[in-house]
């Protein structure tokens, strides 16, 4: 039988995007910090999300239906460690600037690029739902280099100019 912490060290060398994942209802907003993110299918465009049952806004993604995948630029390192931290959901929002798209989700302005969704389908497999997203909108930004996770660092990659 293979280890929880074997898993856990074995997955930190599998690089991933940084994103946030936002949702917005009667309740409020709310975030977390991502990297269980991938394309599932571009027909009907749709994303899956992995989300922790035991994360305090949890319920709030199951009850709005809606969330907004924000891939994180190589400059956004701080908002990837505000919506990580033990903040309120309210003080997490004070840091960037936030729009909407088509599902009402809060869109970080200058991501890399933001995937708006809505919740189609949730399946339970042990710590974690999963959420599967239909696609309803995507904003892309001018950026060209990425946050990316990699043996439990951040790190940037992409495109660097040079003058």
């Amino acid at each position: 039988m293979i280890q929880a912490t074997d898993f856990k060290n074995a997955m930190s060398l599998l690089t991933s995007a940084v994103n946030v994942v936002t949702t917005a209802g009667l309740s409020g907003r709310y975030g977390f910090t991502a990297s269980a993110v991938c394309s599932v299918t571009d027909t009907p465009p749709t994303l899956l999300v992995c989300m922790n049952k035991a994360s305090r806004s949890h319920e709030h993604f199951i009850e709005n239906k809606i969330l907004t995948v924000n891939v994180l630029g190589a400059d956004h390192q701080h908002i990837s460690n505000v919506f990580a931290s033990k903040m309120s959901s309210e003080e997490r929002f004070e840091y960037g600037d936030w729009s909407e798209l088509e599902t009402g989700a809060p869109v970080l302005d200058d991501a890399l690029v933001s995937f708006d969704c809505e919740i189609e389908e949730i399946q339970e497999v042990g710590t974690h739902s999963i959420f599967m997203c239909r696609v309803v909108a995507i904003q892309k930004s001018e950026q060209d280099q990425s946050l990316v996770y990699f043996n439990r660092a951040y790190h940037h990659i992409g495109q660097v100019e040079i003058a």
